[in-house]
Formats: structure tokens, sequence, C-alpha cells
């Protein structure tokens, strides 16, 4: 029998609105407020996401400012992602859940056959990854994947995210549709200019995204369909659509001030490294 849970799609957002509700909703699903939910949402400019315990000095602060990015700091950990053009999707659900293994590796394998099933709606072959890359020094997520994230010719096509918090289970994930390697390389601090260079070029064998493997225009409405689809599937959910109350959005504005924060003081660190040059 298929489960009900809510189903949440927002219009493109800043990336502390973006960060704000997807915390939003692990709080009011761990207080009983909504049941297992699941949302898509987009940015409205492009994000670079850093994982919770990820150290600032790897991001190039200056090159943030002079590209219009937003910067943010994720609840949950891994290295940083750049938002731009994709599918963003988030799951809040109870960790008591039956369906849901204690093991993190286990409740990913779980979670993660939405995304699979995504993938295949759009005639793309995915497989999981099977075992975790010993280099770990990599600050960029698009360079190595983890147990059971998803890679097409052995190339990872999603950066995926989780933490458990006060009973409740968040994993949130990006499913870029196309990847803007220049941008993504210029966000980030390396020893010399040859370095990023070298990296940037080697990139291409490590990760891939969705126009390039169909090499066609897939549109952001025609990958929201297809991964809809999947994790009704994959899941075995009938996802109920729902708006969130006046209210609701009055909450996550005050969760988010602490997310554009951060943003705030990226920027105005980028200006003292300006200054001081």
């Amino acid at each position: 029998m298929e489960q009900q849970w809510g189903f949440l799609h927002t219009d493109a957002m800043s990336a502390a609105m973006n960060m704000a509700l997807d915390e939003a909703l692990l709080q009011w699903n761990s207080n009983g407020l909504i049941p297992p939910t699941l949302r898509f949402y987009s940015w409205k400019n492009p994000s670079l996401s850093l994982g919770y315990f990820q150290d600032l000095s790897t991001i190039h602060l200056e090159a943030i400012k002079r590209n219009k990015c937003e910067i943010v700091r994720r609840m949950t950990g891994g290295s940083a992602v750049l938002h731009d053009d994709e599918l963003t999707y988030s799951i809040v659900i109870s960790e008591n859940h039956p369906d849901i293994p204690s093991s993190i590796r286990e409740a990913y394998l779980k979670l993660s056959k939405g995304l699979l099933l995504g993938y295949k709606q759009l005639g793309i072959d995915v497989d999981y990854s099977n075992q975790l890359k010993r280099d770990q020094s990599s600050a960029v997520c698009f360079e190595r994947p983890a147990f059971y994230e998803l890679v097409y010719e052995g190339k990872k096509v999603s950066g995926n995210a989780q933490i458990r918090k006060k009973g409740t289970l968040l994993q949130h994930g990006s499913i870029p549709i196309s990847m803007n390697v220049d941008l993504l390389f210029d966000l980030f601090n390396f020893p010399n200019e040859s370095i990023r260079q070298n990296k940037k070029g080697k990139f291409h064998q490590k990760a891939t995204a969705i126009r390039e493997i169909k090499q066609e225009d897939v549109s952001l409405e025609r990958v929201e369909a297809a991964f809809l689809e999947g994790f009704k599937e994959g899941l075995g959910i009938n996802p109920i659509p729902f708006e969130l109350s006046q209210a609701q959005w009055e909450e996550v504005e005050k969760i988010a001030k602490k997310y554009e924060d951060q943003h705030h003081q990226a920027v105005q660190n980028a200006k003292e490294v300006i200054r001081n040059d």
C-alpha cells in the first residue's frame, strides 16, 4: 500500500531561504506537525553551499563576490556544492519510521531509490557507487562519489547529504541539469593556477550532468516530473501537495536570518581580502 507523504514544491529562492526551509521542515516533522515530506526546489542565484564542518579557507571569497554568488553553510556535512542549473530535493522523515534503517548508509540506499528511478525515467541508466574513495581531501563535492551515490559510466551525477536531529532524518541533494565548471573552479582556492586548471581539466572524467548525458536541452520541468515519478515508485509513496501558511513562512524567514548573516560575513571577508591585496 502506498504511504501518504507531503509534497512541497517551492519557487526559486535565495540560498538562505532554501536552507531555512529545509531546517524548518525538519523541526516541524520532529514536532509531529507534518508527515514525511518530499520537497523540490531551485535557487534564485548561483549559490555555494558548504558542508557544516567545511573550512571557509578553501573558498575563494573574492570570486564569490565577483561572480555575484550566494554562499551558505548547510546543516549537513560533506563538501561544497555549487547550486545553479539543477533540481534540488529534500526529504524529512522520522528516524523511527519502519522503512528507515538505523544505518546512515542503508538509509541513504533506501531513500536514493527515488533518485535512481528518476534518472531511469529520463532514459539515463545510472548505478550505485559501491565504495568510498580514499582521497577525502577535495573541497568540491562532485569530485568523488561516496557509498551508494549514483554514477553514470563511473561519473558522479548527484551530490547528497544527510543529518539526523531531534528524531528526524533530513536528506537533501543536488541533481545537476548542467554544470558551469568554469564558475565552479573559480570559487575555490588552489595553491596555484596550474593546479586549478589541472583539476578543472580532469573534472569531466569524474562528474557529469543530465544535459551532457542526454545531449539535448532537458528542461527543469521535465526533470521535476521524472524525479517525482521516481520517488513515487522508488519509495512507494503517494505525495500529497501542500502549501505553507503565512505563519510558517514567517517562521522560515526568522530562521533564514542566521543563514543571511553567513553570506554577509563572507562578502565582508571578501572586501577585507581585496582591501589588503
